[in-house]
């Protein structure tokens, strides 16, 4: 009778839990055809103006992710790569890699206020970050492999930060220190930000490449995406890879959503990989949603847990030329595309 009344205890647990994961299953809810020239790299959701910040390479472009309709564009941001938005500052930063530069504008015109040369040593700013905290904006320059600290109210360069390698996306703690991916030597570097000074650096034992990154920062953990196809957990107060779970092909950005415990990574295969925190070090692998090919960089909005994508349809690639093995196929006139992938 024992064993009876505990084997209907698990399945009534087992059959709980059934309607919570059908519940974190993603699918396709909206697509919007944008449209304009060039291509993209990181998104970036506004709550506070539920809006999606979307880098074009010459200019960025503010979309209202409801209605997939284009607010406005802010010009003049040549290769940007990222944007950052300081909400209690009212300002919004972008890191102009073609320039070496970082456009702040204003987040109720939109328009650009000011615009900040980086140090000449400070070469292809990439990745950017706003840490509340300490109220500075990190670039993470990646020809030059440092990091540039800006003070974000007044505007000026605080100091440079070297890195043991080539810097992708960073996330921040809350509490004043930052974590960024180092894509060429597969580690994890953490960062003192009112320091502006590097506290330790970590192997991601099992990641190549990581890009991607996103933090827990109630659990002190981060979400690394990794090259080879891993999803790689990492304690930030110990250093150590905790999990790394399976994800799809062509990874480039990952998103954490701390009211579900879902992590996500945006693959370029056309997946959405749904990641779920079961407890402390265990982790699961819920859905690899489809989307569309090359929609790798990805927002989360952690109000209705929607997660935006963008993409585009591509010509074949033209045949190999002198010099020039792989060439890159030309984008679609008219075909840039927000993708909305919410819950079921």
């Amino acid at each position: 009778m024992r064993k009876l009344i505990l084997s209907l205890v698990a399945l009534t647990c087992l059959f709980a839990a059934l309607p919570a994961a059908g519940q974190n299953q993603y699918q396709l809810k909206q697509k919007y055809t944008i449209g304009g020239d060039g291509g993209w790299d990181y998104l970036t959701y506004d709550p506070a103006g539920k809006r999606l910040f979307i880098s074009r390479g010459t200019r960025v472009q503010v979309v209202d992710p409801a209605k997939g309709s284009l607010i406005t564009e802010i010009p003049g941001t040549t290769g940007v790569h990222g944007i950052a938005l300081a909400q209690e500052l009212g300002k919004g930063f972008t890191s102009n890699g073609g320039e070496n530069t970082v456009t702040v504008f204003d987040l109720k015109t939109l328009k650009e206020t000011s615009k900040i040369k980086l140090p000449d040593d400070a070469k292809n700013p990439d990745a950017i970050l706003y840490d509340a905290a300490s109220q500075r904006v990190f670039t993470f320059n990646g020809r030059s492999k440092n990091a540039t600290v800006i003070d974000a109210a007044k505007g000026t360069v605080v100091s440079n930060i070297p890195l043991d390698g080539r810097p992708e996306f960073a996330a921040a703690d809350g509490k004043g220190m930052i974590y960024v991916n180092i894509e060429d030597k597969s580690e994890l570097t953490s960062i003192d930000a009112k320091k502006a000074a590097v506290v330790a650096t970590w192997p991601l034992v099992g990641c190549e490449e990581p890009s991607g990154l996103a933090m827990d920062q109630k659990n002190r953990i981060t979400f690394s995406g990794c090259g080879n196809k891993v999803m790689a957990v990492t304690n930030v107060d110990t250093g150590k890879v905790i999990a790394t779970v399976p994800i799809g092909e062509g990874v480039d950005a990952n998103g954490f959503d701390p009211d579900t415990a879902l992590a996500f990574s945006s693959n370029g295969d056309g997946t959405l990989t749904v990641v779920h925190e079961d407890s402390a070090g265990k982790f699961s692998v819920l859905q690899n949603a489809t989307t569309q090919r090359r929609a790798r960089t990805m927002a989360l909005d952690t109000n209705n847990h929607d997660v935006y994508l963008v993409t585009a349809e591509f010509e074949d690639a033209p045949p190999p030329a002198a010099g020039q093995p792989r060439q890159r196929p030309a984008m679609k006139p008219g075909t840039f595309t927000l993708l909305v992938m919410g819950r079921k």
